[in-house]
């Protein structure tokens, strides 16, 4: 089934991409051929420790991280970038010797370990026969299908043990697309920003990375009452949840708008506010009344937050952490209270919810909660959000400049309503929203509620 993919922009964006505030839908294919050449693999450039198995920390071992993450990182120019970024992989792959290896099952039931293998990461060279002004710089709808920019191993490869993959496309005017697919078990956010960065570094002339990485996994805490794994169902069946036909959309928030709700949250309660909170949630009432949902239906907002401060104690100071180190934050009201709050109080509910995060992981790591904290109801009035904006996806630089665009690929998540927050494109200073979060039927009013927010804010 052809997915759909729309545009919306509330506000002014870069004059490569569609001002229309009328959803576009639609996929789109103007006849442009992507030639890729047969996956390859790229080794450690020098011996590394293999033969041993590191196992993942009890984060990492959660269920909602066993996915890969895939994405697309845009240069305008670039002279022989699969080259050079192959020699750079090879080489950071040294100390990043685990991302050479295979995610195996562990000795413990339900578990999963990395074997030190070192068999490398797949690596494809690919061309384009236009430009990316001519696809428009990939903005949605797409005018190539996000499966001629992912690379995908040979067919008899299982894709579930692979920690990394990556495909460099050149276009016609000299531009280049990174394709990057990373395990979500192995990397959160930050540490696969991490990798990608020092695999950057070494293209641009450095021996060695300027954050060295450590596994350490080991440290991270493990509740004694953490909950085994839900058993594998049978062979061909899956677990049953209810689809949401969610729809793709993009839309600019300008950083005026943001700075006026801060200054009047600053006015009225006294407390300071990040982007993060307002953009929150602006979305999560925005996304409320567009939903329409019964006013004493519970309507749920999750993000993950970084807690590397939290286990100052256990890691390096300088940093070089890259397995998931994140707890999920969530708050919940009645779809009643989000529609008729005033957006400041909206924002109060997020930041209490994020003043609680320290006492919140005490408890899961004492093993004093109840519920397990990662585990995300699948219901339509479940949203949960993630910052890209701040991790490092758009400071990659490879020699030529940081990426002129990142693009989140989760086309084909239907269960969970999601939006990623991404850097506008230069010179905006605002954030850019990457949503799935509503279905068809609801768009229209999501859009209308974003640029009520905008124009009025």
């Amino acid at each position: 089934m052809m997915l759909t993919t729309t545009t919306i922009k509330p506000t002014m964006a870069v004059p490569s991409t569609r001002h229309s505030t009328q959803p576009v839908k639609g996929t789109l294919r103007m006849g442009f051929t992507v030639t890729k050449s047969p996956p390859a693999l790229v080794s450690p450039s020098q011996p590394t420790p293999s033969g041993r198995n590191l196992p993942l920390s009890s984060i990492d071992r959660k269920a909602a991280v066993r996915v890969l993450v895939d994405l697309l990182l845009l240069y305008e120019r670039g002279d022989q970038p699969a080259k050079l970024l192959k020699g750079a992989l090879s080489k950071a792959l040294v100390v990043y010797y685990p991302v050479a290896g295979r995610i195996v099952e562990s000795s413990k039931p339900g578990e999963l370990d990395v074997a030190c293998t070192g068999d490398g990461v797949w690596f494809v060279e690919a061309s384009a026969d236009c430009t990316l002004e001519q696809v428009r710089h990939l903005e949605l709808p797409r005018l190539l299908p996000k499966d001629d920019l992912l690379p995908l191993p040979p067919p008899q490869v299982d894709l579930d043990s692979l920690i990394l993959l990556l495909q460099v496309t050149q276009f016609a005017c000299g531009g280049f697309v990174v394709g990057v697919r990373f395990s979500h078990a192995v990397f959160d956010g930050l540490g696969a920003a991490q990798f990608l960065k020092a695999v950057a570094e070494i293209a641009r002339g450095l021996p060695a990375p300027t954050v060295a990485p450590i596994w350490s996994r080991e440290f991270i805490p493990s509740p004694t009452n953490l909950p085994s794994p839900p058993p594998s169902p049978p062979q061909g069946l899956l677990p049953s949840f209810t689809a949401f036909p969610f729809v793709t959309c993009a839309l600019d928030v300008p950083a005026d708008s943001i700075n006026r709700i801060k200054n009047r949250c600053m006015q009225e309660t006294g407390r300071k506010c990040s982007n993060f909170d307002v953009v929150t949630a602006m979305l999560w009432q925005c996304r409320t009344r567009a939903a329409t949902l019964e006013p004493a239906h519970h309507v749920r907002l999750g993000f993950a937050a970084n807690i590397r401060h939290l286990l100052h104690q256990v890691l390096p100071q300088e940093g070089g952490y890259y397995g998931n180190c994140v707890f999920p934050v969530g708050v919940a009201a009645t779809s009643g209270r989000i529609v008729n709050a005033s957006l400041v109080e909206v924002v109060s509910m997020i930041r209490d919810a994020k003043e609680r995060l320290a006492a919140k992981f005490l408890e899961w790591v004492m093993g004093e909660e109840e519920e397990d904290p990662y585990r995300v109801l699948v219901e339509y009035g479940t949203c949960v959000v993630a910052d890209w904006s701040r991790i490092g996806f758009s400071e990659v630089d490879y020699g030529w400049g940081d990426p002129v665009g990142v693009a989140p690929l989760n086309d084909d998540n239907d269960f969970i309503a999601t939006c990623i927050f991404l850097r506008q494109p230069a010179p905006m200073q605002g954030v850019r929203l990457w949503t799935r979060c509503v279905v068809k039927e609801h768009l229209a009013a999501f859009a209308d509620q974003v640029m009520e927010f905008c124009q009025s804010s």
